[in-house]
């Protein structure tokens, strides 16, 4: 078996794969595009390795079905891309230590800038090389995170910011906390000030963007020239009044490895945390928590065989963990295990697993590891 990453064509030696449908990936984003409509760009959010999907894997599907920009939270992300795509455009929407900018200037990122002193330094570097950086600046309405405080001093500072050779705004942006109705309110509002003082100060901003995934589906008044959709490429909804019909695109699976019978009384894994109510057959599978599996899983965990659901049993390992075959008798060494589906097939897909896991969606395919290979699906082939 081997797998495409980038323009490279790798041998797989190993059962534990992640298999990401992008026939899935430009369904989503044809649903945002119809959603936003001609007028409203997309920024791809494909940070955490395109939220454990592969950036690289994935860009093409995404600015070939609507995607205007892609958007990272590092410079090496940036980098991957552009090494790759040198030709799409791509933001960090992180700040970039002052070392990083010949990097930002050589492989031609959108940085994001929230202060004067990184504004003057990124210009200087600009300067130097006779070249223009394309920056976004980051304005703080109330997450309190980065960007400019909002006050006058940072209409000021923005406008001289505007006016340095060498750089050239591309964009300003905004996040919402997402708290409720009311404080979404007061950011939109706050952000919409901040625009309109500095284009009266002659400030040319040619993209306002706000809202990300869950804001751009449940406050349609609040996706400006722009939104940054994340969570929603990949089929996960976090979205609570609007609607949108997106498929999830990741499959998380691997294989039997080994089958052992105990007995009734026997213990499975460190400290026999679990042991066997009744003589049953445990499966080993290939894969643990340096794949990115949560670990607090255990005792609650299921994955799928044969159809059947069954339980994780005992610690996870760092690289394998064992399953209850009891209930399914006829499962041999070789078996598929379905460890996050779609839920289809009595699987469980990553909302059900974000609940067992006691977080978010989010957080559950940004902690896959780079360890399990990503297999791309297209036209049901690989």
């Amino acid at each position: 078996m081997h797998i495409i990453g980038g323009m490279n064509t790798l041998p797989i030696y190993r059962e534990t794969v992640i298999e990401v449908n992008l026939d899935r990936i430009a369904y989503n984003m044809e649903q945002i595009r119809a959603m936003v409509g001609k007028d409203v760009k997309i920024a791809a959010v494909v940070k955490a390795n395109g939220y454990g999907h592969g950036a690289v894997g994935i860009a093409p599907a995404i600015m070939e079905h609507g995607g205007d920009l892609l958007c990272v939270a590092t410079l090496t992300e940036a980098i991957e891309l552009k090494e790759t795509y040198p030709e799409y455009p791509v933001l960090i929407m992180g700040l970039t230590p002052k070392e990083g900018f010949p990097a930002v200037l050589d492989y031609n990122i959108l940085q994001t800038i929230d202060t004067l002193d990184q504004a003057k330094a990124l210009a200087s570097l600009a300067r130097k090389r006779g070249a223009a950086a394309g920056i976004h600046i980051k304005y703080d309405t109330g997450f309190h995170r980065i960007g400019f405080p909002d006050n006058p001093e940072s209409y000021r500072a923005i406008e001289e910011i505007s006016r340095m050779e060498g750089l050239k705004i591309e964009g300003i942006f905004s996040h919402l906390v997402l708290l409720d109705d009311e404080s979404n309110r007061r950011q939109y509002e706050a952000f919409c000030r901040a625009v309109k003082a500095l284009r009266e100060r002659g400030v040319v901003l040619p993209c306002c963007h706000l809202a990300d995934s869950i804001a751009s589906v449940d406050y349609p008044e609040y996706r400006m020239d722009m939104i940054r959709a994340g969570a929603i490429i990949y089929g996960l909804k976090g979205f609570h009044k609007g609607r949108l019909d997106v498929r999830q695109a990741l499959t998380f699976k691997t294989k039997i490895n080994h089958i052992t019978e105990i007995k009734a009384g026997e213990g499975v894994s460190y400290d026999f945390m679990w042991r066997t109510e009744r003589d049953t057959r445990i499966g080993t599978l290939p894969f643990g928590y340096a794949d990115g599996y949560p670990r607090n899983l255990r005792g609650k965990a299921k994955v799928t065989i044969r159809g059947k659901q069954v339980p994780v049993v005992g610690v996870l390992c760092m690289d394998q963990c064992m399953v209850d075959l009891g209930d399914v008798p006829e499962a041999q060494i070789g078996d598929e295990v379905i460890i996050y589906g779609d839920g289809t097939g009595n699987t469980l897909d990553i909302q059900a697993i974000s609940v067992l896991a006691e977080t978010n969606k989010n957080d559950i395919v940004a902690r896959l590891s780079a360890r399990p290979a990503r297999i791309y699906l297209k036209d049901g082939k690989m």
